[in-house]
């Protein structure tokens, strides 16, 4: 069983940096797919970044060139560092994994069948 564990949220102010961390356990596949997902509540959860076993990546527009998604497999450890944060960075974010997955065109995958338990981040103005 797969098994996903988000951590380094937490509360930072506008245009302050943070990284979050996702540990993976239990896979057995050898080409993945990992991403990050945000959710607002009462809103639609929203892909924000997704890399695969080949280190191809994909990021949403709202997010380009302030996050950056990377991994160490060594560690089965998915990372998010997030830079120049606003506001409306403000939200749930989740870890996700797909096995027998990649990253195509650029394009964010939305279907997941793992999910992690989510930590939070704050940007206060």
């Amino acid at each position: 069983q797969v098994q996903l564990v988000e951590s380094g949220g937490g509360s930072v102010q506008a245009g302050g940096s943070l990284g979050l961390s996702c540990a993976a356990s239990g896979y057995t596949s050898k080409t993945y797919c990992m991403a990050w997902f945000r959710q607002v509540l009462g809103k639609e959860r929203e892909g924000v970044a997704m890399i695969d076993s080949d280190g191809a990546t994909a990021y949403a527009d709202s997010v380009k060139g302030r996050f950056t998604v990377s991994q160490d497999n060594a560690k089965n450890t998915m990372y998010l560092q997030m830079s120049s944060l606003k506001p409306e960075d403000t939200a749930m974010y989740y870890c996700a994994a797909e096995p027998w997955c990649a990253v195509v065109a650029g394009t964010l995958r939305r279907d997941y069948n793992y999910w992690g338990q989510g930590t939070q981040v704050t940007v206060s103005s």
